[in-house]
């Protein structure tokens, strides 16, 4: 009768050891997972930034090239040709830019989606398992 206790009591605590481990393993992997999420958010802030500072020194530099344009509009022959051509470009550099900004803006995922599913089903496990 004794060895009955003993075998219950160590297969009481070799259950818990292994939940425990198990809890652990999973607390560890959503961890790595979130800052997985962190970095990719972070990546995604500094791409962001990156584009939005092209559109606005393109977006100025055609407004700059724009006011010459219109300065020597009343000038002579070719230079109107070459600035307006300059002035095209680089609004149109600054446009795109500033709509892929947006684009990537509008589309990102939302912040820790994996995470949240993730966890969405440890819980459903979970309570499937009860």
């Amino acid at each position: 009768m004794a060895e009955e206790s003993h075998a219950a009591t160590g297969g009481l605590f070799e259950s818990l050891k292994t939940l425990s481990s198990c809890l652990v393993g999973i607390v560890h992997t959503r961890l790595e997972l979130l800052s997985t999420d962190i970095a990719e958010e972070r990546e995604h802030l500094v791409l962001l930034l990156v584009m939005a500072l092209v559109a606005l020194f393109c977006l100025g530099v055609g407004i700059v090239l724009l006011a010459i344009l219109i300065a020597v509009a009343f000038w002579e022959s070719h230079r109107i040709m070459a600035l307006g051509g300059l002035t095209g470009v680089f609004l149109v550099a600054g446009a795109g830019a500033g709509w892929l900004a947006m684009h990537k803006a509008r589309t990102k995922p939302r912040l820790f989606d994996a995470s949240r599913a993730e966890l969405s089903k440890d819980r459903q496990r979970l309570t499937a398992g009860s």
